[in-house]
C-alpha cells in the first residue's frame, strides 16, 4: 500500500515537534550517544521491539557509544506520517541526551 509522502511545509511542522530529529524530505534521523556500546545496543534492540509491533522498521546504525535511527516510507519516496509517529514512539523511551 503506498503511502503519501508530507510536503516540506508538513515536515517542517512535524520535527518543530520532534526537536532531537533531523531532517530532508527523504527521511527523518535522531542519533544517540551512549555511556557504553552495550547500552547502544540495547537501546537499538528497544527501537526493533517496538518496529515489529508498529511495522515499521527504521535503519539502525550502531557505532561505538552511539546510535542512529533512520525512518523512510521507501513505497512514498520519503517521510510520511507514519516515520513521524514512529519517530515519537522511539522518543518515549530514548534517553534525553
Amino acid at each position: 500500500m503506498a503511502r503519501t509522502a508530507l510536503s516540506d511545509d508538513q515536515l517542517r511542522e512535524a520535527l518543530a515537534t520532534l526537536p532531537r530529529w533531523r531532517g530532508d524530505g527523504r527521511a527523518i534521523t535522531r542519533e544517540l550517544r551512549f555511556a557504553t556500546y552495550e547500552a547502544g545496543v540495547a537501546f537499538a534492540m528497544q527501537v526493533a521491539l517496538v518496529a515489529q509491533r508498529m511495522d515499521h522498521h527504521p535503519d539502525l546504525t550502531i557505532g561505538w557509544q552511539r546510535v542512529a535511527v533512520t525512518y523512510t516510507t521507501h513505497d512514498a519516496g520519503g517521510v510520511t506520517a507514519r516515520d513521524v509517529e514512529a519517530a515519537r514512539a522511539v522518543d518515549a523511551f530514548a534517553p534525553d541526551a
